[in-house]
């Protein structure tokens, strides 16, 4: 575990990367207040999916720029793959108590004043702060932990490896559409979300298996890659 934490910390090196660019939120929420905070019905959420996605990007980056030079100071794969995936963890953690106080401020105000909902997001992120809090966190450690997995692909199998690794799952996503639509499984639930039966925070149960998965295809991946 000590050698998690220096890897996390090795990886901070280029503070700006994790505690400065991630913050792109607010120039997105100006742009949401001036574009949508005047006309009904007021929901500018859609711009959070930059700061959501940015988390993929830190992930994909910590692995395709830091491993060379990390297993060159002695670290092995297995140590910098976890210490990297608990830098994603506390930065996940910290983002979604961030966001969830946001929140809060965004409902005592009614909307910033404009009426506006940025950090409401429908069905997902618009229920108790606890729910709020972990539900972003664990969906953000999810896109850290599935562009970590992109970065070990390209240090693996380069351009063609990871093309190959996109086609897979857009295979995947559409076999899942069409069994779906066949089945007529797109019934909503009872609190408005698109999936039958199941809460936002059964939601997030899911995504957190899912990342488990994905932390496992990872570290049986990086034990492979090249550098």
């Amino acid at each position: 575990m000590n050698t998690w934490v220096k890897v996390a910390r090795y990886n901070l090196v280029r503070p700006a990367n994790y505690l400065v660019l991630l913050w792109i939120l607010p120039l997105s929420f100006a742009v949401g207040a001036v574009t949508v905070g005047r006309r009904p019905p007021h929901v500018a959420s859609g711009y959070l999916i930059s700061f959501f996605l940015y988390f993929a990007v830190l992930g994909m980056q910590a692995i395709g720029q830091s491993l060379p030079f990390g297993l060159t100071l002695g670290a092995s794969r297995r140590s910098f793959y976890f210490g990297t995936a608990l830098l994603g963890m506390a930065l996940a953690l910290v983002s979604g108590l961030v966001l969830t106080a946001l929140q809060a401020i965004e409902r005592a105000t009614g909307g910033w004043g404009l009426s506006i909902h940025f950090f409401r997001v429908p069905y997902l992120l618009n229920g108790p702060w606890y729910a709020t809090w972990l539900t972003s966190a664990v969906v953000l450690f999810a896109l850290f932990a599935y562009g970590m997995w992109y970065g070990i692909l390209w240090s693996r199998w380069g351009l063609l490896g990871t093309l190959a690794f996109i086609a897979v799952q857009a295979l995947v996503v559409v076999a899942a559409v069409v069994v779906v639509a066949v089945e007529h499984w797109h019934v909503r639930s009872a609190d408005g979300g698109p999936y039958a039966g199941l809460t936002a925070l059964g939601v997030t149960g899911v995504i957190a298996a899912l990342t488990v998965l994905l932390l496992a295809g990872g570290h049986a991946t990086i034990r492979r890659a090249t550098v």
